[in-house]
């Protein structure tokens, strides 16, 4: 570190699922961290040893951290003058008609534009917009000040953070070798191997590898269609056709592909090709029509006006408190508008974050048909003899719906 800095590390948005982890296992690793964040609560939060949303491993590092005097949380972006290393945990966003905003992140740099020295690296950590590395160099060199820039994306798993930050490969990227140089120094601080690509090709290298998961998910949700509708069960194949076969061993099984970035990142990836990108387009239809769907299939087979629906799950993913983009609340809408009543429940959203949602007892006791939208590990023990789709075959009993 430097001596004309206090701090090796601020995370500007850090308070979050990418910036938070990365923080924790920054600070764990030796670097006096600091964590930027405009929410109050969370930092409050932070700063009692507790974390704000759900990820195992973490909080006992943080409470380490935060005792060793090795991490902070600020809602003064004064602090952002105060490290080395400024990363930035602020992905380009969607707007409202579906398009990237490739100026969102200058934009939202410029808000701590005062704060910015001579001599820091700026790390931008989220998924960008190919191009928004070289447009972030050309604003800050518009500001006088000599920082180097580098993309380093962040590759975990939500609740594989504190895991896969020590062990997976980290991407680094920048226009020079003095901002590569940098940028692996830091991160070779959490892991061994350094995988060094221009700036360009590390933005590719982020949305080709959500954008695949996501065509593999709907390639999967789309079997599941086509045997559901012979009356067959897509599970009962798809376990047949990978049993120790190794060139499908890869093929997931069928389920809602959401949350905050693979839907996202398609879209980005198709814009950047003006909109040529048939086979993403194909994966959105296919993914973000599987909870109508399954609504079309329960309507073949019951009276759905007279009876009450209740959904099992309305996080995005198994094991998560992380509501962001999941297609729970898209199936809660279609049902609204289809059956009787509507009621949910999660075990780990909070009623902070929706006040709607029943225990799962009062769902099971008032609901006439179930459907197990995120397959949270604690629905495997349900026990009812009310129908149920089931698409994750979380149950054991098939997925036919």
């Amino acid at each position: 570190m430097s001596s004309d800095f206090l701090n090796d590390v601020v995370v500007i948005g850090g308070g979050g699922h990418v910036g938070l982890p990365l923080a924790i296992a920054l600070a764990d690793r030796g670097s006096k961290t600091v964590v930027y964040d405009i929410n109050a609560t969370t930092v409050e939060t932070i700063l009692r040893g507790e974390l704000p949303f759900s990820e195992p491993g973490a909080e006992p590092l943080l409470r380490k951290a935060l005792d060793a005097g090795r991490l902070t949380a600020s809602t003064d972006p004064a602090v952002v003058a105060s490290a080395r290393n400024v990363v930035v945990v602020i992905g380009t966003p969607v707007d409202e008609h579906l398009n990237p905003d490739p100026n969102a992140i200058p934009k939202a740099l410029m808000l701590s534009s005062d704060h910015y020295r001579d001599g820091q690296l700026l790390i931008l950590r989220s998924t960008v917009y190919p191009g928004v590395t070289s447009l972030v160099e050309r604003t800050i060199a518009a500001l006088g000040l000599d920082i180097e820039v580098a993309f380093c994306p962040e590759r975990i798993a939500e609740h594989k953070a504190m895991e896969e930050l020590f062990s997976l490969p980290q991407i680094v990227s920048s226009h020079t070798e003095e901002g590569r140089r940098r940028a692996t120094e830091l991160f070779s601080t959490l892991t061994e191997e350094i995988v060094d690509l221009e700036p360009e090709e590390a933005e590719l290298a982020k949305l080709f590898t959500n954008t695949w998961r996501y065509i593999k998910f709907a390639a999967a949700n789309q079997f599941y269609m086509m045997a559901n509708d012979r009356g067959l069960d897509f599970e009962r194949i798809r376990q047949g056709l990978t049993h120790n076969y190794p060139r499908a061993k890869d093929m997931p099984g069928a389920g809602f592909a959401a949350g905050p970035c693979l839907f996202k990142d398609t879209m980005q990836l198709a814009a950047f090709s003006d909109n040529k990108f048939a086979l993403g387009h194909s994966a959105m239809l296919v993914n973000e029509g599987l909870p109508l769907y399954v609504v079309t299939q329960l309507e073949k087979s019951y009276d759905l006006e007279n009876l009450t629906v209740g959904i099992l799950g309305m996080a995005f993913k198994a094991g998560s408190d992380d509501i962001r983009s999941s297609l729970s609340y898209k199936l809660r809408r279609v049902l609204k508008f289809k059956a009787k009543a509507v009621i949910a429940t999660d075990p780990y959203v909070t009623e902070e974050t929706d006040d709607t949602l029943l225990p799962l007892d009062a769902v099971l006791s008032k609901a006439d048909i179930l459907v197990i939208a995120t397959p949270h590990p604690e629905y495997r023990s349900v026990r009812t003899e009310k129908p149920v789709a089931d698409i994750w075959n979380l149950l054991g009993d098939g997925v036919r719906v």
